[in-house]
């Protein structure tokens, strides 16, 4: 066999020629060429357009910053961002607004970071601007700086992140401690847009101590009147503790909603502290209440226009305000309060150490209280103006009570029942219209035009009460039908017989002056002879 015949055959192949139109290949190449360089031309604009108007240079920044807060801006670096969104990031800023100096900066922030979008540059839309370490200090009332209004941004921020943020209210007197309120959580979304800007808050509340959560809607921004603002959302506080006040205690929880202008803000909320007492009491309540209220949101005064509390039996209607007045320092309670047909031993039951009140029956009474400012204890500073009633009332002690029988049943003439079976049962007498006018400060009740009756005798009072000694020192006269001997016995009896020529004598019984002294817990019963102090006061029916 030929070797030759083995090698392969090549098949020459043709040639691929190019059969198209070249006039339409070459218009293919100029269209996208001007392509090309119609796209180079728009960067280069672009890039010039926003090298001229770049929002996040320095001095835009600050400009922008400068008109939103009405203050003089400082830094200490700047960074810009491009990519992937641009921005930049400012460190140790300070917002000036009392330019004089020694004044401290009304705002401060660690790391203020600004993130935008590449559409946002034409759209004037900023996405993101995060406080890191936001200190704001509001200068004392009184201190004379004037806040302008801000005029609405024509920027929309779509979020506005201070987590961690401290807002602080400065205080005049050096020894008293300004109002800082730390952010746990703060969070503002749309400001700047047509409609309401979102919120949404978690912070400690100074006094009383606890945490605040609230959420909702605010704005827009009404720049001609910003009291007109509107506003709405709710809240939930907890955890509040009461001892900060002094002389009450408890950890107060409430919840409730709000709206209207940030001027004129309509709240209703219910209150809820299972633990409430009056730390020099050994008894603790339930106490629980719904109310209405308004705030002023541009001063924080607040108006209580329907306040119910409820203890153990006991329902209290209350209505005032809280509020400061012009040029003090704090806001000052002034509460009106009033009851029907409440149960006394409820309301004594705050008030007392020992395990049962000493008092039960129906009472009625309306006061005003005031609570003002300051570090001193509750029941230090709180005022009250009041009268009251009670009706019913029956000693929860039976040695007292008993007292009670055996002094009716003598001053009624029953000599037998009240001398010679003392310790007999028998029906309890009922403490009927007690009632007077009660006047406390610095902690001391003061009492006038107290009476009572029992069947057989009626009193008039006046005089003391401390409620941090718990001191009584009432003073007044007793009436009684029959000789005063009758309503006790053994040597007490023998001695108002000898001194019987010293008491009044009316047609209608015997009167006597009387005291009251001791402790709550130890009272005194007896004749007041040596005091002149009751001569003036006169008994129902007497001349």
């Amino acid at each position: 066999m030929n070797n030759a015949s083995l090698k392969p055959q090549y098949t020459p192949q043709p040639a691929i020629v190019y059969r198209g139109n070249p006039r339409k290949f070459g218009r293919a190449r100029k269209w996208f060429l001007r392509f090309g360089i119609a796209t180079v031309v728009i960067l280069v604009v672009a890039t010039c357009f926003l090298w001229a108007y770049w929002p996040f240079r320095p001095k835009a920044v600050i400009e922008g910053l400068e008109e939103a807060s009405q203050t003089k801006v400082k830094y200490a670096r700047f960074h810009g961002t491009y990519f992937p969104r641009p921005g930049c990031v400012l460190d140790n800023v300070v917002f000036q607004h009392n330019l004089a100096p020694g004044h401290p900066p009304l705002m401060t922030v660690a790391r203020l970071r600004i993130e935008g979008t590449f559409l946002g540059l034409f759209t004037r839309h900023v996405r993101l601007i995060h406080a890191d370490g936001l200190h704001v200090l509001i200068p004392a009332i009184g201190s004379g700086e004037n806040f302008e209004t801000p005029p609405r941004s024509s920027v929309v921020i779509d979020s506005l992140v201070a987590d961690g943020g401290v807002l602080e209210f400065a205080t005049r007197q050096a020894r008293t401690r300004p109002l800082m309120f730390g952010f746990h959580q703060f969070l503002l979304n749309s400001i700047g847009s047509d409609g309401p800007a979102k919120f949404q808050a978690r912070f400690s509340n100074p006094e009383p101590p606890g945490e605040v959560k609230t959420s909702g809607t605010f704005g827009p921004w009404n720049q001609q009147k910003v009291g007109n603002t509107p506003v709405a959302g709710e809240y939930s506080f907890q955890h509040a503790d009461l001892g900060v006040y002094g002389g009450i205690a408890g950890t107060l929880g409430s919840s409730g909603k709000f709206e209207g202008r940030l001027d004129h803000v309509a709240v209703h909320g219910t209150t809820d502290t299972p633990d409430f007492a009056v730390t020099s009491s050994s008894h603790q309540v339930r106490l629980r209440t719904e109310f209405q209220a308004t705030v002023n949101g541009t001063n924080g005064d607040t108006l209580l226009k329907s306040v119910n509390a409820n203890l153990w039996r006991t329902t209290i209607w209350s209505e005032g305000s809280i509020a400061g007045a012009e040029g003090g320092n704090g806001k000052t309670a002034s509460i009106e309060l009033a009851t029907k047909d409440g149960r006394i031993e409820d309301l004594l039951r705050l008030f007392t150490s020992a395990p049962r009140a000493p008092m039960a029956g129906s009472v009625s009474f309306k006061a005003k209280a005031i609570l003002p400012p300051g570090d001193r204890a509750f029941l230090d500073k709180v005022t009250l103006q009041g009268d009251f009633g009670i009706d019913g009332g029956k000693f929860t002690k039976p040695d007292t009570q008993r007292a009670v029988n055996d002094f009716s049943s003598g001053a009624r003439g029953d000599k037998k029942r009240a001398q010679d079976e003392p310790d007999e049962p028998g029906p309890e007498t009922v403490l009927s219209d007690l009632k007077g006018h009660v006047s406390l400060t610095n902690g001391t009740a003061h009492f006038s035009n107290l009476s009572f009756n029992v069947p057989g005798a009626s009193a008039v009072m006046e005089g003391t009460y401390n409620l941090l000694t718990q001191k009584i020192d009432l003073r007044g006269n007793l009436k009684t039908t029959a000789q005063l001997d009758y309503t006790t016995h053994g040597i007490k009896a023998a001695m108002l017989k000898v001194l019987e020529p010293f008491f009044k004598k009316h047609k209608t019984g015997y009167i006597a002056p009387v005291k009251v002294t001791g402790t709550y817990q130890h009272p005194s019963f007896g004749l007041d002879l040596a005091d002149g102090r009751t001569k003036h006061m006169k008994l129902p029916g007497t001349p």
